[in-house]
């Protein structure tokens, strides 16, 4: 299907943030062509003025140039919560590119999230900050599941990038997210990417809105086996499942000596250090504080 993409104006590109892990947040598109079947972001698309289906649609962001960078020294800005800045777009639009060169000298600090590799571009320019922290989203090593799931590039292409970044001494993060019971294999994403991130997330498949039906049909047709399962969960909000995990998890990281936590320290933490596994199953709050963030825009 085609995209279809609409420039719009915006009076400013950053927001102030509820959410607890930055001061400000900024979104450079709206909309997103990675068409994620199980993105909490797709409720945006009552403010993109789109009847495309969510991941058929981009709007790219123009705004005033900031007046006063200096005035978010210090500060925390966080890139991509509600859109992957580095959509396949960002090659074309630049926008995210645009926004970091006019944050850039200011002392602001940065996070960014995103699945592609496409974020090597900024490397250096990414760099000139004084504080960064990237994360890219993998949730299974399978490519046919994320082919099933996503439109973002490979899931090789996404370690690759964090390699080369945390290379470049910039902290790293690997956001296991969404967690698809019975599917992803927590194990061996933080086998396979604990020598190249600072912190590794773990975040649970909620399933609500829009997607949820699409989801539990996906996996009745492709995991049968998993129906019961998931109607457990989802239907009946067991948490047994994801308690669990959460034990098997924790022995798995003290076996292999990763810290496991309820809390993110890993910024305290030497660079060289070893990653911390933090376990973000329980954040029903943090997801409130997040619509609201994005429906007072």
């Amino acid at each position: 299907m085609e995209i279809a993409v609409r420039k719009i104006e915006v009076k400013n590109i950053l927001t102030k943030s509820n959410l607890p892990v930055c001061d400000y947040s900024a979104n450079p598109y709206l909309g997103c062509t990675h068409a994620c079947k199980y993105c909490y972001a797709s409720f945006m698309k009552r403010f993109a003025n789109h009847t495309e289906p969510w991941g058929v649609f981009i709007n790219v962001k123009h705004w005033p140039r900031i007046k006063d960078p200096m005035k978010y020294r210090s500060k925390e800005i966080f890139i991509g919560s509600v859109t992957d800045p580095y959509n396949p777009y960002e090659e074309t639009f630049k926008r995210t590119q645009s926004l970091l060169l006019q944050l850039r000298g200011s002392g602001a600090k940065l996070s960014i999230a995103t699945k592609s590799n496409l974020i090597l571009r900024d490397l250096d320019l990414i760099k000139s900050f004084p504080e960064v922290r990237v994360s890219w989203s993998i949730n299974t090593l399978d490519e046919q599941f994320k082919d099933d799931m996503d439109k973002a590039v490979s899931i090789e292409r996404r370690p690759d990038a964090m390699r080369i970044f945390h290379d470049a001494g910039i902290r790293t993060t690997c956001f296991i997210s969404p967690i698809f019971p019975g599917i992803t294999d927590v194990e061996s994403i933080i086998s396979r990417v604990r020598e190249q991130c600072n912190l590794i997330w773990l975040e649970n498949l909620n399933l609500r809105g829009d997607y949820k039906q699409g989801i539990l049909d996906y996996i009745g047709k492709k995991y049968p086996n998993l129906v019961s399962l998931y109607d457990d969960i989802y239907t009946h909000r067991n948490r047994d499942y994801w308690e669990c995990l959460d034990k098997r998890l924790r022995s798995f990281a003290q076996k292999i000596g990763l810290d496991y936590l309820r809390d993110d320290d890993s910024v305290k933490r030497p660079f060289e250090a070893p990653p911390v596994i933090v376990n973000y199953f329980y954040h029903e709050e943090v997801r409130k504080s997040a619509k609201k963030e994005t429906l007072r825009r």
